[in-house]
């Protein structure tokens, strides 16, 4: 088990590191999917079936991973996904994700249900970075959120379409998730065998989710937070919503949570920049396809009236290349830096993006192209099924 940087060679040896010194309630909110967890497994048991075609004879001595995703330039085809939470796998992690995004050369997207908010990442920060919105019922709130968004010079809204209701999460349920920790028995337990992270939380005030509260009237304490965010996800959005949005906001829109070829097609008509091929980490629909089954399909039926992004099951530069022989202008990562965030702050972050860049590179050499924009679906085996078919995810 990796104990130490310099064992480190794999998002694996995140995890295991990640496992140890996170609490439990935090590091299984990151490490589960929605009840029997199939179509969470089925993301990234669906990309490693994809065999890729390892050529020979080619000058592979100058070779060049960046590129650019939803017009910004990037050191590779990756961006950190918006994800809950992040600064409860260590202190202040949504500001140190953002950092090590902003030093390696790639977007960081921060969630609306963020420990950290827009303003805290962007006093940190001198890239612009992007911000994920939520569809709430307090359409007020949303203009503010947006406003927000705009003062700190984001440079991309990425609107999440696909969380009107939550998926039921059981470890979630039966770990009692609140932040902060609730002093129960239970939790107190577990976090004495977590010291270096009590000792890092106890260094910053940034415990709750500071997008909401303070910025919210009734809204100041936990209790009182979670009664508003439980009642808010609005189940009436519809695609007109995502054209309010659009109206709203004059910059880059991103819209994720596309698995359908049909939805594909009526997102390109909104307006936006962008989709992302996504079945929020197989959190909400188990059963769902795998996000890689439907990639195909959906990129073809989005044409190039939008730019198609992927996330979902990433956890290597292998298959950030399969991604893009599939469709993908580039992809989104959420677990695999979010065990190097809690593995190691800061650093376990810049060691995932140098782990997931290093396996990139070899393997395009390997491969025997030398730009990443040449990632074709001619980089796969013809002889094994290009991609999986798209399937209901097994259950356990």
């Amino acid at each position: 088990m990796a104990s130490t940087r310099g064992t480190i060679t794999s998002i694996e040896d995140l995890r295991q590191l990640a496992q140890r010194r996170v609490p439990r309630m935090f590091y299984d909110y990151v490490d589960c999917g929605a009840w029997t967890e199939s179509t969470y497994r089925a993301n990234s048991e669906d990309l490693a079936r994809i065999r890729l075609r390892q050529r020979v004879g080619i000058d592979i001595s100058q070779r060049n991973l960046s590129t650019r995703m939803v017009g910004e330039a990037v050191t590779m085809p990756v961006a950190l996904a918006p994800t809950g939470l992040a600064g409860m796998q260590w202190a202040d992690g949504e500001i140190l994700a953002a950092r090590a995004a902003e030093r390696f050369g790639v977007p960081f997207a921060l969630s609306t249900v963020s420990v950290c908010s827009i303003e805290d990442v962007a006093a940190h920060t001198s890239r612009p970075f992007w911000f994920q919105l939520y569809m709430m019922k307090d359409r007020a709130f949303m203009q503010r959120l947006i406003a927000r968004a705009r003062d700190a010079n984001c440079s991309a809204l990425v609107l999440t379409l696909d969380l009107q209701v939550q998926g039921q999460r059981h470890k979630d349920i039966k770990n009692g998730l609140s932040t902060p920790p609730k002093p129960t028995l239970r939790n107190l337990a577990n976090l004495a065998t977590k010291p270096r992270w009590c000792l890092n939380m106890l260094g910053t005030k940034r415990r709750t989710f500071r997008n909401i509260v303070g910025h919210v009237e009734g809204v100041e304490d936990v209790s009182s937070l979670a009664h508003w965010v439980a009642g808010q996800f609005d189940q009436t959005l519809s695609w007109e919503d995502v054209r309010w949005v659009r109206r709203l906001w004059d910059r880059k829109l991103i819209l994720k949570g596309i698995l359908d070829p049909e939805d594909a097609r009526i997102a390109a008509t909104t307006g936006a920049d962008a989709i992302v091929v996504s079945n929020h980490g197989g959190r909400q629909l188990d059963g769902a396809a795998s996000s890689i089954s439907m990639l195909p399909a959906v990129a073809e039926a989005a044409g190039e009236q939008v730019e198609v992004l992927f996330d979902g099951g990433i956890r290597s530069g292998q298959d950030v290349l399969r991604a893009l022989a599939l469709g993908a202008k580039g992809v989104l990562i959420g677990r695999a830096f979010l065990y190097g965030l809690g593995a190691m702050g800061e650093a376990g972050v810049t060691a995932c993006l140098d782990i997931i860049r290093k396996e990139l590179d070899v393997t395009m050499a390997l491969c025997g192209i030398t730009d990443v924009a040449e990632a074709r679906r001619a980089l796969l085996e013809a002889r094994a099924p290009a991609q999986p078919e798209p399937r209901l995810a097994r259950h356990a």
